[in-house]
């Protein structure tokens, strides 16, 4: 008898990232070797000059293996998994609909879900929202009776709630000064075949 595949869920990793250039293509590029599915992917500037933070969105049953590779590549200085963590998740959409002589329903939408009116056309409303995954969700759901001509999302941030337990300044002075120069593209090549492999 088969046995059924493991149930894939969704994980929210959290990444600091020296920002050198082709680090991000590494990471991404390591884990579409590995099959994993990537539902969101958010990249940007953190707290201190030179080090990127990455959020993750990942469909996989076990993350932990997500976790364990991203950490064996050397520009990487810190994965988180904060799936079970209180943490604050944010998405921001633009969303273009087509308003017609709906235009006072689209704003009453827009002001309940605390959007923002960025631009008004001919027959057309322009809308900017920032919030959590499920509202964003939410917000398409109720202007998708309108029409929706356009839409783009940034993809999720999140951030753990409370006092940090460590901070982007203290990750670089502690291994930023001992970490190897950055890797050429054969020793990256040479890497990904050793973590893909049975090493």
């Amino acid at each position: 008898m088969t046995k059924p595949a493991a149930h894939s869920r969704s994980h929210t990793i959290v990444a600091l990232l020296q920002d050198h250039p082709g680090v991000l293509h590494r990471a991404v590029s390591l884990l579409r070797r590995r099959g994993y599915n990537i539902a969101s992917l958010a990249v940007g500037s953190s707290e201190v000059e030179g080090v990127s933070r990455m959020t993750l969105v990942v469909e996989q049953g076990d993350v932990e293996q997500v976790v364990k590779q991203l950490n064996r590549l050397v520009e990487v200085l810190q994965v988180d998994d904060v799936t079970h963590d209180p943490t604050i998740e944010r998405e921001v959409i633009l969303v273009k609909v087509a308003a017609g002589g709906n235009m006072h329903s689209v704003v009453s939408v827009a002001l309940g879900y605390g959007a923002t009116i960025a631009d008004v056309g001919m027959g057309t409303m322009l809308l900017e929202l920032s919030g959590s995954p499920a509202k964003v969700e939410g917000f398409l759901q109720r202007l998708s009776a309108f029409g929706i001509l356009e839409a783009t999302r940034t993809g999720r941030i999140a951030m753990l709630r409370g006092r940090a337990t460590h901070s982007a300044a203290e990750l670089v002075s502690d291994l930023v000064a001992a970490a190897p120069a950055p890797q050429s593209p054969e020793q990256w090549l040479s890497q990904a075949d050793g973590i893909n492999g049975t090493n």
